[in-house]
């Protein structure tokens, strides 16, 4: 061995555990300051007189995406009562998306024509009213909205599930499922009423 090797040697020993120590200060220092002085959420504190660590919100403070002050889209009601109109524009990806979410939330006891009949019906269970009785076709939009917020006898709240914008689209899309189901002849466009004939 040569004098310049065993000095090489050296060199990358005494850079090896200066990097060693650099990473094993830099591990003991990010795991100080997970382990910083703080309070843990509902620890009890000295420091406030009522002995808790957690704070109760300022007065009036809204969490946020929870502001509702538009009553019609977030309630479904206009002057206390069910909204006759959509609070959002009727698009045709509007009907699209409501399609998609009745298919998946409500097909399962309505079918997915809405005359009640879904697989879970058929497996035993209480039968939901047809969408296309007398009462629902004159129903307000937003008595759907509503149903789907609250729930309505046996069908229960979906309002943890289905997001505002899509309890409008699944509203909509029922509204066309029932002008699907129930339009006279005479209301069609001539076309239509020709190739019906």
């Amino acid at each position: 061995m040569t004098a310049e090797t065993v000095r090489f040697g050296k060199i990358r020993l005494w850079l090896g555990a200066g990097l060693c120590l650099l990473l094993v200060s830099g591990c003991e220092l990010r795991q100080a300051m997970y382990d910083q002085q703080k309070f843990e959420p509902l620890e009890a504190s000295s420091f406030y007189a009522d002995g808790l660590s957690s704070r109760l919100p300022v007065t009036g403070t809204v969490a946020r995406g929870q502001l509702r002050i538009d009553r019609h889209l977030f309630a479904g009601k206009v002057d206390g009562q069910p909204a006759t109109a959509l609070p959002v524009p009727l698009t045709r990806e509007l009907l699209e998306r409501g399609r998609e979410r009745y298919d998946i939330f409500c097909s399962p006891c309505h079918d997915r024509a809405g005359q009640g009949n879904g697989m879970i019906v058929q497996r035993g269970f209480k039968r939901p009213p047809s969408l296309h009785n007398p009462r629902l076709r004159e129903a307000p939009v937003g008595y759907f909205y509503d149903v789907i917020t609250n729930g309505f006898g046996a069908m229960y709240s979906y309002a943890s599930r289905i997001p505002v914008e899509d309890r409008w689209a699944v509203s909509a899309y029922v509204r066309a499922l029932q002008v699907s189901q129930n339009v006279g002849l005479d209301q069609l466009p001539e076309e239509d009423q020709r190739r019906l004939q």
